[in-house]
């Protein structure tokens, strides 16, 4: 007997065409059909998670590594649950889609009072709570199924960032014919005449430039232009950064890397490098508050050239219409044919190493870390102090670094990681996280040791919010924690625990435990003691600016 081919099949290929292999959720009976299908495709596994808001997280951080994501939850209770980490990922640009399995179309029609709903017989209310987080949104039913699927993986992969699909119960399961083309993103053509003037300004402003450099941040990365940009640093000496959020966008050991750019917080010469050139390339960049210590970057419009996802600008002129790609093409173009008449400026200052080899700081824990990176690491820093220590450091070639600055809800990154590590099983994982944020989210190292994953996870132990503490009421309670047997976690979660747990409270046992950890060979977890009160130099200078700005100045 022949199965018929549904829609449910017809939605799992086409997310098959997006790149996507896994999809995170939590089951729930408005979904249980539709997860049939799923257990049968040829391509996509099903990983189900601790609950929706770690699901949300993981395809976040699935999403981040593999170009795009797909998460799965039931009506009403489960959808409102990921929310959350949804919009986590439409504030920061990551293209996930969330499927919510909802109640059969003919119950919906007839206003049922149906269990996951409000009771008022109207099925639309949660779909609404989502519009503002997601570029697409479509109900699916019977006569649009098919081509509701498409318009919003194309919005989602065009826009980079969440859509959203109600999928009733019957209509998982109703027939449809298989898709004859791969799916495609619907990409504008570039406006000719707004390139041409874009080109003509760009080239008037850096006709008479003699120092120019090069800030790149998320949505460079977000929108693939990771290669061209290392092709472009690699041909021309520019002088180049980024911020936070686009950390490991390039090589950072190459020569022109100046560091990560926080604005006032920056490292003199890194600050000089970029703010000083007398033409600076803004590719895209977003100045948040976090990453720019308090807006403290000076980059002023009249000097600089600006190019975003869907539009570029030469000073105080926008054009519109214009492609990343195409934009950043002209402008390798003309930095070849102006490149030698800039001056070389000399890159970053090398850090030296502390000797300490005592009590460990928060100093001593980073430039201990530095040593042990490895290249193609992926590393994950949860907000606060992991997120800001991490930003100091010298990626390894082919480093990744997923951080949530914009967004900033913590405990996104034990779960991220999960994601990330699902997609990219052959790469280690290096999980910094504090011990408040692990609290949120630690459920989902159950899934980590049921899926084998092996990521080395550094649970900074100092006691509560520090990050909180920093920023106002250093004493007060309402930053204080329960104080758990961290070690003793992993054994809780897994009756067939293979994990390695370590507690550290010196350098000299922090380099032991980073040596094990090269093997790779099983999932460890360092419990790192460090005083209350430390706090990396770059999230004191953020600390300050935001304690400033919620007093009202």
């Amino acid at each position: 007997m022949t199965t018929s081919y549904t829609v449910a099949d017809y939605l799992l290929d086409r997310l098959a065409d997006c790149g996507v292999d896994h999809l995170f959720g939590v089951p729930g009976d408005y979904n249980l059909q539709f997860l049939d299908h799923v257990i049968a495709h040829r391509q996509i596994r099903w990983v189900g998670c601790a609950n929706e808001l770690n699901a949300a997280y993981a395809a976040d951080g699935y999403a981040r590594m593999q170009g795009c994501g797909a998460l799965l939850t039931t009506f009403g209770v489960g959808e409102l649950s990921a929310l959350n980490g949804v919009a986590g990922s439409f504030a920061e640009h990551v293209p996930v889609l969330h499927i919510v399995g909802a109640p059969s179309t003919s119950a919906q029609q007839r206003r049922e009072c149906l269990h996951h709903t409000l009771g008022d017989g109207n099925f639309d209310h949660f779909r609404q709570m989502s519009a503002p987080v997601s570029v697409a949104q479509g109900v699916l039913d019977a006569a649009n199924a098919r081509d509701e699927i498409d318009r919003v993986l194309r919005d989602i992969v065009r826009y980079s960032r969440p859509g959203y699909l109600l999928l009733p119960a019957d209509i998982a399961s109703l027939p449809t014919s298989r898709p004859v083309n791969a799916l495609t993103a619907n990409n504008a053509p570039t406006d000719s005449t707004e390139l041409a003037e874009f080109v003509s300004h760009a080239r008037a402003l850096l006709r008479d430039s003699r120092r120019v450099s090069l800030l790149a941040d998320v949505l460079a990365l977000r929108f693939g232009l990771q290669s061209t940009l290392n092709k472009w640093v690699d041909a021309v000496p520019i002088p180049h950064a980024t911020m936070l959020m686009g950390k490991g966008l390039f090589n950072e050991t190459h020569a022109g890397f100046v560091g990560t750019y926080s604005g006032g917080a920056s490292l003199p010469e890194t600050r000089a490098a970029i703010e000083d050139a007398d033409v600076i390339f803004c590719i895209g960049t977003c100045f948040t508050d976090t990453i720019t210590a308090g807006f403290t970057h000076h980059i002023p419009q009249e000097k600089s050239i600006e190019i975003q996802p869907f539009a570029a600008r030469v000073g105080k002129r926008w054009f519109s219409g214009i492609s990343m790609q195409e934009a950043v093409n002209a402008l390798m173009t003309l930095s070849r044919d102006f490149s030698a008449q800039w001056q070389i400026q000399p890159g970053r200052v090398m850090k030296t190493a502390s000797a300490d080899n005592g009590h460990l700081t928060q100093r001593h824990f980073w430039q201990t870390l530095e040593k042990y990176l490895q290249p193609h690491d992926i590393l994950l820093g949860d907000q606060g102090t992991a997120a800001f220590g991490l930003a100091d450091l010298t990626l390894p070639q082919g480093a990744s670094l997923i951080v949530q600055p914009l967004w900033g809800s913590i405990g996104y990154t034990l779960p991220a990681a999960f994601g990330a590590q699902t997609s990219q099983p052959d790469r280690r994982v290096v999980l910094v996280v504090g011990d408040g944020a692990a609290q949120l989210t630690i459920q989902e190292l159950s899934s980590m040791l049921r899926d084998g994953l092996r990521p080395l996870i550094l649970l900074l132990n100092n006691e509560g919010y520090t990050v909180e503490r920093a920023i106002h009421g250093p004493e007060q309670r309402y930053n204080d924690i329960s104080l758990w047997n961290w070690t003793q976690i992993p054994q809780a979660l897994n009756l067939d625990c293979q994990a390695e747990c370590w507690k550290v409270t010196n350098a000299s046992q922090l380099n032991d435990a980073l040596t094990r950890a090269t093997r790779g060979d099983k999932l460890m977890l360092l419990e790192v003691m460090l005083p209350k009160m430390d706090i990396p130099p770059l999230l004191k200078a953020v600390t300050q600016a935001l304690e400033a700005r919620n007093n009202g100045h």
